[in-house]
C-alpha cells in the first residue's frame, strides 16, 4: 500500500492508536493503566450472590436480590447463559456460602483465565484506561460477576477490580492496590457490551 504524504501516514497511525486492542506503549491511557501495557492480566468469573446457610427451621426458598433479578429480566446485558452465575436462571441452584471456597475479594471464584491474547489484554486496558467509558450513574449495590487482576512490578500488590454488570459499576479492591482513578464508576451499556465480549472470548459460555 502506498501513501501520498507523510501527513496521511501520520493520520493513519493516530487512527490505529485509537482502536481497541491497538495500544502504543500506554499512550493515552490514564494512570495506573498506562504503565500496565506489559503486565499480566487475569480475569475471574465470580458468584455475584451467595445466600448464607439457613438453620433447618429457616424459611424455604432463596430470595435473590432485586437488582440481580432486574438485571436477569432485562437480558443480563446479553451475557451467554453459561457465563451467568449459577442459581440465577430457572432450574439452577444458588451455591450456599462456604468457608473453604476460593475467593476474589470476598466473591467465590467460578473460574479464571490468564489473558494471553494481546488484543484481549489491550482491550481490557483500553476499557479501564479511559474515563469516558464510565458514568456517574450506577447501582447502590456490588454483586460482582467478574474480577480483573493486573500484576504490578517489584512484588507490589496487584491492581484488582470488581466488575458488577448487575449493579452497573466497577470498584477497585483497594487498598493495598491502586485506587480507582476516576470519580465515575458507573458502567454504561456500551462499556458493558465490551466487557461481555472480552469475557465471552476468554471463557466461552455460549
Amino acid at each position: 500500500m502506498r501513501f501520498s504524504s507523510s501527513a496521511t501516514l501520520a493520520g493513519l497511525v493516530l487512527a490505529l492508536a485509537d482502536l481497541p486492542g491497538c495500544l502504543s506503549g500506554g499512550a493515552g491511557l490514564a494512570q495506573p493503566f498506562g504503565s500496565m501495557t506489559a503486565a499480566p492480566i487475569t480475569l475471574f468469573r465470580l458468584q455475584n450472590f451467595e445466600p448464607q446457610p439457613q438453620p433447618s427451621s429457616g424459611p424455604l426458598g432463596i430470595q435473590i436480590p432485586p437488582q440481580i433479578r432486574q438485571w436477569i429480566d432485562a437480558g443480563a446485558h446479553m451475557l451467554p447463559p453459561g457465563l451467568i452465575p449459577p442459581g440465577l436462571l430457572p432450574g439452577s441452584s444458588v451455591p450456599v456460602a462456604t468457608d473453604n471456597a476460593q475467593r476474589f475479594h470476598g466473591f467465590r471464584i467460578l473460574g479464571w483465565m490468564a489473558l494471553n491474547d494481546p488484543r484481549q489484554h489491550d482491550e481490557v486496558l483500553d476499557i479501564l484506561g479511559h474515563e469516558q467509558n464510565f458514568v456517574a450513574q450506577h447501582g447502590s449495590c456490588m454483586f460482582a460477576e467478574f474480577g480483573v487482576s493486573i500484576a504490578e512490578p517489584n512484588g507490589q500488590p496487584p491492581a484488582d477490580y470488581l466488575v458488577s454488570l448487575s449493579c452497573a459499576q466497577v470498584q477497585a479492591a483497594a487498598p493495598p492496590g491502586p485506587a480507582w482513578p476516576y470519580p465515575e464508576v458507573g458502567i454504561p451499556s456500551e462499556t458493558a457490551k465490551r466487557i461481555v465480549a472480552v469475557v465471552q472470548r476468554a471463557f466461552g459460555g455460549g
